[in-house]
């Protein structure tokens, strides 16, 4: 996907400041918008940037924020701590995020960081839904599991516009 004025315009007025950093659009609503943004893994002034998959869409973060304040993490952290073929997968998707930044660029300092917390904890939800917006289903356990909760409950859905 590339990048248009109109792109950088939009992500402006979802985020309230200057997008930083952009490479590219990495997902997008159906209505055409930026849902998340591919971010370069060091920004213009030389600061290190590990958040590869930025999610923008204003709804999305209200609902991954809604998510995280009623303490979904904490049940994610206890079910990755006690399955083994949970933290393997979480692994993977440690590995894929990586291998993704890598593709935009060699920065040391965060060689080994990716985002989320991955692939010790479940720390921001939303970095981990914008991995899965990004990469697809079946690459980032719990953002999957994020974005069907959200479906489920009628919360949000990528697939279908509340721009």
């Amino acid at each position: 996907m590339s990048v248009t004025a109109a792109d950088l315009a939009v992500l402006e007025q979802q985020l309230g400041r200057v997008p930083r950093g952009v490479v590219d659009i990495a997902a997008r609503c159906v209505c055409g918008r930026p849902l998340v943004v591919t971010t370069a893994p060091r920004l213009d002034d030389g600061t290190p940037f590990p958040t590869t998959f930025y999610l923008t869409s204003p709804a999305a973060v209200k609902a991954v924020s809604t998510l995280e304040a009623g303490g979904a993490m904490e049940e994610m952290n206890r079910r990755l701590a006690a399955d083994p073929a949970l933290r393997a997968a979480y692994e993977r998707a440690h590995r894929d995020y990586l291998a993704r930044r890598a593709l935009l660029g060699d920065v040391p300092e965060i060689a080994d960081v990716s985002a989320g917390g991955m692939p010790a904890r479940v720390k921001c939800l939303h970095a981990l839904v914008g991995h899965a917006l990004a990469a697809g289903p079946g690459v980032n356990p719990f953002g999957d599991e994020v974005l069907a909760l959200l479906e489920a409950s009628g919360t949000w859905s990528p697939r279908a516009c509340s721009c």
